[in-house]
């Protein structure tokens, strides 16, 4: 069985059932949870020409995304699980699988949610299938429609 499971997290509908699939898993395997949020680089546009690099923008967003992992923890711990979280900065499939390796993660818990139109899964692209591409441990990808 799994011992040690790495859900990231992101707060969002197919997160919160990930967490919840996770959360049977862990249970059931006696597992160690880690949930992991992961935080893009905070870029204020300064339209086609660039951007640049906003630091208080970067603590607000920091302040968020611990929030939302903290809703996580929260809710594991209230059905009697313990699960340690962090909030990382960077590209989310860098940073899971690199993640994952740190802590020797043998299951990777993704949520996924399904894009309606071709142009809207191009444009946004897809965490959990590039995930699976570059993962060093098995990843479960949880789907919500």
């Amino acid at each position: 069985m799994y011992k040690r499971i790495l859900l990231a997290y992101d707060g969002s509908e197919s997160g919160q059932k990930a967490l919840l699939d996770c959360h049977d898993l862990a249970q059931w395997g006696h597992s160690e949870l880690f949930l992991l949020a992961v935080m893009p680089l905070a870029l204020t546009a300064l339209g086609p020409e660039g951007s640049f690099y906003d630091e208080s923008m970067q603590e607000r967003e920091r302040a968020r995304y611990q929030s939302i992992l903290d809703v996580g923890l929260r809710r594991l711990a209230d059905s009697g699980l313990a699960a340690r979280g962090e909030v990382v900065v960077g590209d989310a499939v860098d940073e899971i699988v690199r993640y994952a390796r740190s802590i020797e993660s043998d299951l990777i818990v993704v949520g996924h949610k399904h894009l309606d139109g071709w142009a809207a899964r191009w444009w946004r692209g897809s965490v959990s299938k590039a995930l699976i591409e570059h993962s060093p441990c098995n990843v479960l990808v949880v789907i919500t429609r």
